[in-house]
């Protein structure tokens, strides 16, 4: 490391993880809501902007002033592989907290997908919430996490890693 290199083509688009998989869900015919922490920034208000746009539900999309909407650039190789850097910022806030003030929102889903963009104990509540009123739950562990504690296995129906979590 350490060194500069030349790159051949740079595009900013939306993401992470939960929010694509949240708008493709929509795009698809489902209906998508969105719980999530953006910072009270232009990324945080394009990214509410783009869910209104595909209609996903963004009564739970909390602003803080606290952080910026985190980001995660993303280098391509000529092989096409990647390697992601996250900054994680406005999701680290997303607490509790702000799951439980979506209660009635998660326990009516018929299902919950979830990652760990955001603090492995909220996620772990959020799918906790879930299983208890009989939702179906999806997790997929990315990023991964050293000694990820068994209790999120015990609360998802379906385990979906990524190819290779380190």
């Amino acid at each position: 490391m350490g060194e500069t290199i030349h790159g051949n083509k740079f595009s900013v688009g939306f993401g992470g993880k939960g929010a694509n998989q949240c708008v493709m869900s929509s795009r698809l015919g489902a209906k998508s809501a969105m719980i999530a922490m953006v910072g009270d920034d232009s990324f945080g208000n394009d990214t509410i902007k783009n869910f209104e746009m595909n209609n996903v539900d963004v009564d739970f999309v909390f602003k803080t002033s606290e952080a910026a909407t985190g980001a995660a650039p993303i280098a391509v190789d000529d092989r096409g592989q990647n390697s992601i850097i996250i900054v994680s910022g406005a999701n680290n806030l997303l607490s509790e907290s702000h799951v439980k003030e979506a209660f009635n929102y998660i326990t009516s889903c018929k299902v919950m997908l979830c990652q760990l963009e955001i603090l492995p104990e909220t996620t772990l509540a959020a799918l906790k919430l879930a299983r208890s009123r009989g939702v179906f739950t999806v997790l997929n562990p990315a990023p991964a996490v050293k000694d990820l504690d068994e209790e999120f296995l015990k609360n998802c129906d379906i385990f979906c890693p990524n190819e290779t979590e380190n």
